[in-house]
């Protein structure tokens, strides 16, 4: 029978002491927890990806203080209590520096059992702000936090929605439900509240329901928060019952598939989104194929090896909580996403020159795909 959270968690917390030194011989170990493997292998395998290639690349260059990285590589399947397995199998391995989680759910369980462990955990893919607000020592992240992103999803909703009847729908995610809660919050500080809070979960087939309590609330604008796939659902239906009104979503949606599942209904469609991704350097030797989800997170977990080398570096161990004070300083980190500092809760630091999110539109291209690339939601 499996453990409980808190059985692992006091599993954890026994092996504590065995990271203390925070060296393993001559070399740095570094933990990788992401989905290899369920509904979204694509993105851990990006991570994946991103992360050997840092590995390989920074031990070309002399590795850190002397000493080799080496990638220790574990599937959390997208499951908290995988995500909890994993923790432990780090501490036993005496692995005090990770990249991962990836999902907000399987970090919201592991980093508390991280930081009882004596582990760093940098986070490649997840802004749910409450990671953050917790005020672990461990916690830092290459994304920005998912604040920024429903802040500016309100301000277009006041720019171009004011006074209108706008409805919220997430996709009871810690991601999604994140972001409207706090799309919520922010629309009624500008004295703008929501006419309808709704769900549409994750591998829903059936949006006829929701969009039935949508048209008798009257919405003239919808913001969702949640993944491409529940987004081109809604859309549909939407369009179906005779609702032409706009559609705001998150980062969720930059999704080559939306499109394709949407159909027509995605034209218009306008979406928060960080700027394009980097993508990986050319790799020494063949090039590993890769999908557009895969390059959407490469950089970050390339990134996030870069600043646990650059923390070890600058701490002149490997000791995690010696490498979190560094970082925490609030030094600039350079990382192929460019130069990062962190702030106290270990949130990446606000950069005026480069806004975190900016609005992006799908619209129909000359040859007939719709794109959202270069299309800026308030251009005229």
């Amino acid at each position: 029978m499996p453990a409980s959270p808190s059985a692992s968690r006091a599993m954890i917390l026994a092996l504590a002491a065995c990271l203390a030194s925070g060296h393993a011989g001559a070399q740095v170990r570094i933990g990788l927890s992401a989905p290899l493997t369920g509904p979204d292998a694509v993105f851990g395998q990006g991570l994946r990806l991103g992360a050997e290639q840092a590995v390989a690349d920074l031990n070309r260059a002399g590795g850190v203080n002397g000493q080799r990285l080496v990638l220790v590589v574990a599937d959390d399947a997208g499951d908290g209590k995988q995500g909890l397995a994993v923790a432990q199998r780090f501490a036993t391995e005496r692995v005090g520096l990770v990249v991962g989680p990836f999902h907000a759910g399987v970090a919201g369980l592991a980093l508390p059992a991280y930081a009882d462990a004596g582990i760093v955990a940098i986070l490649p893919g997840s802004g749910f702000p409450g990671l953050t607000a917790k005020g672990l020592w461990n916690v830092f992240r290459t994304v920005p936090n998912d604040g920024e992103q429903a802040a500016a999803a309100a301000a277009y909703l006041v720019r171009r929605h004011s006074g209108q009847r706008i409805g919220l729908v997430h996709d009871k995610s810690p991601f999604g439900r994140g972001l409207a809660e706090e799309v919520a919050r922010l629309l009624k500080a500008q004295g703008q509240s929501e006419v309808a809070f709704e769900t549409l979960p994750r591998g829903e087939r059936d949006a006829g329901a929701l969009v039935a309590r949508l048209k008798r609330a009257r919405v003239e604008a919808v913001y969702f928060g949640g993944l491409g796939a529940e987004a081109a659902l809604l859309l549909r239906g939407l369009r179906e019952a005779g609702l032409n009104v706009p559609l705001v979503g998150s980062d969720g949606l930059a999704d080559p598939a939306f499109p394709q599942a949407a159909g027509p209904a995605a034209e218009g469609t306008v979406m928060t989104l960080s700027p394009e991704p980097r993508k990986l350097p050319d790799p020494k030797g063949p090039r590993p194929p890769r999908t557009p989800e895969a390059d959407a997170v490469a950089a970050r977990a390339y990134a996030a090896v870069e600043v646990l080398r650059q923390g070890v570096e600058g701490a002149r161990t490997a000791e995690a909580r010696a490498v979190a004070a560094y970082l925490r300083q609030g030094g600039t980190v350079r990382t192929l996403l460019g130069e990062v500092a962190f702030d106290g809760k270990g949130d990446l630091r606000a950069d005026p020159r480069r806004p975190a999110f900016g609005l992006q539109v799908w619209r129909r291209t000359p040859d007939g795909r719709i794109d959202y690339a270069g299309n800026d939601a308030d251009a005229p």
